[in-house]
């Protein structure tokens, strides 16, 4: 595994050196793009990347938990939480599959 993280920073160089803009115009358009992910999360739509993954924001109901420290019960309270699943492309690539066999089989995910 490794301990690298990929940054803002790094999508930015990629989309530079992938399509050619300017640093600027690269970061303005990693930028938009994650504005636009989170906008969506935050209105409670789905956000589906095709052979990536699927986001969405999933409505958890209150809850009895225990401190773990004490062992009293405590009240949960209700939130929105984001989940991920990812597609079976993304899968296949993380398992050094080729991700064309899962492509090839109709599972976009």
């Amino acid at each position: 595994m490794s301990d690298q993280t990929l940054t803002r920073a790094d999508l930015t160089e990629a989309v530079f050196q992938a399509v050619g803009l300017s640093r600027n115009e690269s970061a303005q358009m990693v930028e938009d793009i994650l504005e636009e992910l989170c906008a969506a999360l935050s209105r409670g739509e789905t956000v589906k990347l095709s052979s990536f993954g699927t986001f969405a924001v999933r409505q958890k109901s209150q809850r009895m938990g225990r401190n773990p420290k004490t062992g009293d019960e405590v009240p949960i309270a209700p939130r929105r939480v984001l989940v991920f699943r990812p597609s079976h492309v993304l899968k296949a690539v993380i398992n050094g599959q080729p991700p064309l066999q899962a492509a090839a089989n109709g599972q976009d995910g």
